[in-house]
């Protein structure tokens, strides 16, 4: 009977939202790369892919922390480059092709929480460019924390959509256009969107930019999709997920085929396992997204992640990353995350 009232009590504290830590689970899947140790907290990674050579794409992630900073490391897990003493920088995405000063960067987008502004570094250099631009003017509940590059198809127009730790329901994030402005990046707001369940914060948002659609994680409540386009409204084409984590659910990323198939992969914090779901949806409905299967890693209580389906020397058929609590990013190989789970690998090498 002891053992049933503990782990009832277990349950009912994850249930009300009390971040319980969980041991690791001993069939937990395995890193294939640990990532040296950054100076206080990591929390968000992206994926640069190097445009001619592969082996030299970089991990980008944050150090979330005042007086950290944004880290570069090399598919060997090694620190390459860094840019330190922020304001206490929260997440961070990649925007492709961004046009400066009559040539096209690779820009990494970082969120700063203290200062209220998005940061911006050229890739691979890790150069900033400006002093960064202001986010949620007016407002006063402002603080930014997620971000997500979206770049749409038709025109190769880039916008970023930001979160920020607490805001309205139906405004809690805000997208701007992304545009240069007598050679400085220069941002134009364009629409405020997102329901809020008003539980805990929204932090990570993530952009599937071939389907068009971005999902954000509601912690303590659900997985929110919207189209990423602006101008096709602020309809919520989806809320999924309620009953599938123990207490908070964090990074989202996607592992993407051509045709628009895959997976969605979301942090369930404390359960230190990662759920996964179907990117195209289920039974021809494209937002109805049910849980493909949970697994189990050896990240400690994950917030960020990202996931590629390129092959990558050492990864072929994928990379998918996350951050762990003891300062470090874990690289993991898709074709391991497969194999436990019965999934698909995308081994084209284009």
């Amino acid at each position: 009977m002891k053992h049933t009232i503990v782990s009832l009590m277990v349950i009912a504290a994850l249930g009300c939202g009390t971040q319980k830590k969980l041991s690791l689970d001993p069939n937990a899947l395995k890193p294939a790369v640990v990532t040296e140790k950054v100076s206080f907290d990591t929390d968000d990674p992206a994926i640069w892919i190097h445009p001619t050579d592969r082996s030299k794409s970089l991990i980008i992630g944050t150090d979330k922390e005042t007086g950290g900073g944004l880290y570069a490391f090399d598919l060997h897990g090694k620190i390459v480059g860094k840019a330190v003493g922020m304001l206490r920088p929260n997440n961070v995405d990649i925007a492709y092709g961004v046009k400066l000063g009559g040539k096209s960067v690779d820009v990494a987008v970082v969120t700063e929480r203290e200062s209220n502004k998005l940061r911006f570094y050229s890739l691979p250099g890790m150069k900033e460019i400006g002093n960064g631009l202001e986010v949620f003017s007016g407002e006063t509940a402002r603080s930014p924390m997620g971000v997500a590059v979206y770049t749409r198809p038709s025109d190769n127009a880039i916008y970023v959509i930001v979160g920020r730790k607490t805001g309205p329901s139906g405004s809690y994030l805000w997208q701007y256009r992304l545009f240069e402005e007598k050679g400085n990046l220069a941002m134009e707001l364009r629409r405020k969107f997102g329901n809020f369940s008003g539980k805990k914060e929204i932090e990570s948002i993530a952009v599937d930019n071939e389907n068009g659609y971005v999902y954000y994680s509601d912690e303590q409540a659900g997985i929110h999709k919207y189209y990423a386009d602006p101008v096709k409204g602020n309809e919520e084409l989806a809320f999924f997920g309620q009953t599938d984590f123990a207490s908070d659910l964090e990074g989202i990323s996607f592992y993407k085929f051509p045709d628009g198939t895959g997976y969605i992969l979301v942090s369930d914090q404390q359960r230190n396992r990662f759920n996964i779901y179907a990117r195209e949806g289920s039974n021809g409905n494209p937002h109805a997204h049910t849980l493909i299967t949970s697994l189990p890693f050896s990240t400690q209580e994950s917030d960020g992640s990202e996931t590629t389906s390129i092959s990558l020397p050492g990864f072929p058929g994928g990379l998918f990353v996350a951050m762990s609590t003891d300062r470090t990013f874990q690289y993991y190989r898709w074709a391991d995350i497969a194999a436990a789970a019965g999934l698909r690998t995308y081994n084209a090498e284009k």
